[in-house]
């Protein structure tokens, strides 16, 4: 029997049962106990409390303005107590006590979702949090301890701290909005085409730190965010290397064009692999290792 000071979960359990049933008699019968057991409860619970939260002057017995306070609180009480209870009998099975993700801005979001949904009908009292995060940054947040699973870019190769498994890989394409100078070039590009104007570049949340890839020139704007910098490369302020997945549409429509650029170096011709990565000394529970396994079964359909 849980308790809470000199106040125990049963009689919380007593006093939200009496009000969604509506009577002393029917939470009885509901609890399996007779009828004084269910009286006992609540007078113990005004006794030790000073409060009444039922009036007793009419024939059934109706929750006061301070009852109807106690019993919402309660049912959060009671709530949390089950979800306590699910996380501790998930952890005696293998099932990590908490799963928290970092995903990099390029990681694409539709499959993550599908898979997170069917994560949390698999194991609905696993607590899980997410976070959306700048380029490294995921990488980063798993050395801190911060995330307990990833799913990222890890470049220029798989550090050795961390274990990662391939999902995916990304063709980045090269964009830029219809009315930029740019789109009107008619013909191939060079670097120094490019390096004439503003870069889009995806960042980590710290700004410059750490090394760049497939930067240009001097003329940087930076974002942590795809969404973001998706609007101001419609917005014509700049160019970029985008995933199809994202500009697909707005291709279609006229309003980005694709640029083709003569050195590969900053148009690579070979994919981005994306990964799910975790720490090695850190290796992931059940509820962790169900989500990659069927994340990986949704990139390969």
């Amino acid at each position: 029997m849980g308790l809470i000071g000199s106040l125990t979960l049963d009689q919380l359990r007593v006093l939200v049962t009496i009000d969604d049933v509506g009577s002393f008699s029917a939470a009885g019968r509901s609890l399996g106990r007779v009828q004084s057991a269910i009286s006992l409860s609540v007078r113990t619970l005004e006794e030790i409390q000073g409060v009444e939260p039922f009036d007793r002057s009419r024939q059934k017995p109706t929750l006061t303005v301070v009852g109807r306070v106690l019993v919402d609180q309660a049912r959060v009480v009671l709530a949390s107590a089950d979800r306590f209870a699910a996380i501790a009998a998930g952890t005696r099975q293998g099932l990590e006590p908490a799963l928290t993700l970092a995903i990099d801005a390029l990681v694409p979001t539709a499959p993550l979702i599908d898979s997170l949904r069917a994560l949390r009908q698999t194991f609905p009292d696993l607590p899980v949090s997410f976070s959306s995060e700048g380029v490294g940054d995921a990488e980063r947040r798993l050395r801190d301890r911060s995330a307990s699973l990833a799913f990222c870019l890890l470049l220029p190769v798989v550090p050795d701290d961390l274990m990662a498994y391939r999902l995916m890989d990304l063709e980045l394409v090269p964009v830029v909005a219809a009315e930029h100078p740019l789109a009107r070039a008619g013909r191939v590009l060079d670097r120094a085409d490019l390096a004439a104007h503003v870069q889009l570049v995806l960042s980590s949340a710290r700004g410059s730190e750490g090394p760049s890839y497939g930067v240009v020139g001097s003329r940087v704007w930076r974002f942590v965010d795809l969404g973001r910098r998706l609007d101001f490369l419609l917005a014509g302020f700049g160019w970029c290397k985008m995933p199809p997945f994202v500009v697909a549409p707005y291709l279609a429509a006229g309003r980005l064009i694709e640029l083709y650029i003569a050195d590969e170096a900053i148009s690579p011709t070979g994919p981005l692999a994306i990964y799910a990565a975790h720490a090695r000394d850190q290796p992931l529970g059940r509820g962790g290792g169900w989500l990659l396994e069927d994340l990986r079964r949704r990139l390969v359909r």
